[in-house]
Order: C-alpha cells, then structure tokens, then sequence
C-alpha cells in the first residue's frame, strides 16, 4: 500500500487525521452489537454463552481503555477468555501471538497467514472477519451516519489543513460511508487498516515535510491517542456518549488552538484527563 503514500502530496502546512468509526461516523455501536459479536458466536459456535461473550465483547471494544482496538486484536483477547471460561478454542496461542506481533492486521495478512500454518484458527478467523465485512454492508443507512457536528466540523479543518481519514476499519466500508454524506470532499487521502497501523501512517504522513506541532489526530479511542503519542504529534479526544458536543468544542475552540499554536500544554492535557476519565 505504499503507492497510497507516495501518490500524497502536502498542500498546507497543517495537517489534521481523523478516525472514522466512534469518531466522525456513528457506526461503531452498531457494528459491534449487530456484526462483530454475533459472528463471532455464530463462527465459535457460542450460542450457550452468547449474552456474556455479547456483553464482554461490547465492554472490550466500546466501553474501556481498550476501545477502538483492532479487530483481530479484540478478537484474540476474546477468545482468550472463551478458551479459559467456556470452552476450548483451538491455536488460540498461534492466533493470539499474531495477533501481537503482525505489522499489518488485515483481511489479507491473515490470509497470507493462514496459507502457512495447518491451524483452523487462522481460517475461522478469516471467515468471521469477511463475514462482519459483509453484515456491515447490510446495515441499514440509518445506522452509518456522522456524528452532529461533523459535516461542519471538517469543513472548517479543511479550510485550514491537509485531512487525513486515518481508520482501522475496513477501507470500502469507510469509503461508502464517507462519500454517502458527501464528507470524502472534505479529505485528502483514506488510509485503513490494509495501510498500516495508525501509528504508521501518520508516521508515513510526517515524511511529507509537516511539523509535528502542526499535525493533530482526532480520534474516540486510546489507540488513536497512542498512534499520535508515538509520533510526537497532538491529540483532541472525541468523547464516547458525547461526540456531537466534542466536534463542537473542536470546531469552537480546539481548531483555533491548533492553528495559533497554543493547543499543545494545558489546553491539550485538559482534554486528554477528559477522555480518560469518560473511559473509566
């Protein structure tokens, strides 16, 4: 996926990356309870245990300091826990450690994966992965829409900065959704998960001549707040049950910092102890 990068061009000197699902769209509900956790039941065959494996899921990837992780990541922490309470999972050592060591977590790794090794796991997983691709597309539209304030929100930015979709979700759900409400318009490049990590694509991004004072990652989870700490660049949190009143409070306050250069410090501290303290 490097020609994505390379066919990139900086146009201003500011630079804003932006997650899609929690974040901008207001999709990640929806998906976990209707898509990623139902599959994964139906693919382990977990109907005995199907309301306590559905509530952990939810608790995992929505509502915790682990939100947002990657799907195979939360799969691998959840099946772990199937394997120790419920039931024996099958190479859940050999999934799990790819799961921890894999530079690139896709549909396609884990295919490349699955080629090498005589373990199910890697099938089985590959399995539920397209099927939560295609449960998705099922959705109806009422539940892939951005969050208030969001539309606007990017306008602005725009006006001012290069936009990043920065995402671990799947890249044609992402831009199906985006274009749906006219927001792809608003943006400069789609980097998903078959781009690399967050981490590395905004580390990608840097190449491109920006300051790191001058980049900021928006995003709903701590994942997103560890892929721009890891490249030294700012973070404004939209906060999960509160999205609409974030993007107002980046649209009215956030942006303009970030713009004069006084967002990184106090103002910037203040809302990360914020976002920390709506995951608790």
């Amino acid at each position: 996926m490097s020609k994505i990068f390379d066919g990139f061009t900086k146009k201003k000197n500011f630079l804003v990356c932006i997650d899609s699902d929690g974040c901008a769209m207001d999709t990640m509900n929806s998906k976990h309870f209707y898509c990623f956790g139902p599959c994964m039941i139906e693919e382990w065959e977990l109907t005995p245990w199907k309301d306590e494996v559905q509530r952990r899921w939810n608790e995992v990837n929505l509502y915790t300091m682990t939100r947002g992780i990657n799907r195979f990541k939360g799969l691998a922490m959840l099946l772990n826990e199937v394997d120790r309470t419920y039931k024996s999972i099958e190479g859940i050592e050999e999934f799990s450690a790819w799961a921890d060591k894999a530079r690139e977590l896709s549909n396609a790794s884990l295919s490349k994966t699955m080629e090498k090794s005589s373990s199910t796991i890697f099938k089985k997983a590959l399995a539920w992965s397209v099927k939560v691709n295609q449960m998705v597309e099922k959705l109806p539209e009422c539940e892939k829409k951005p969050f208030g304030g969001v539309a606007e929100g990017l306008w602005a930015i725009h006006q001012k900065a290069d936009v990043a979709i920065v995402s671990s979700a799947n890249q044609d759900a992402i831009e199906k959704e985006w274009k749906a409400h006219n927001l792809l318009q608003h943006t400069d490049i789609l980097l998903s998960q078959d781009c690399g990590s967050k981490a590395y694509c905004i580390g990608r991004l840097l190449e491109k001549g920006y300051l790191k004072k001058q980049v900021l990652m928006v995003g709903d989870a701590p994942g997103d707040w560890d892929a721009a700490s890891a490249n030294g660049v700012l973070y404004f949190p939209i906060l999960v049950k509160k999205e609409s009143s974030s993007w107002n409070r980046l649209l009215t306050e956030g942006l303009e910092k970030f713009i004069d250069g006084t967002y990184q410090g106090a103002y910037q501290q203040e809302q990360i102890e914020e976002f920390e303290r709506n995951l608790q």
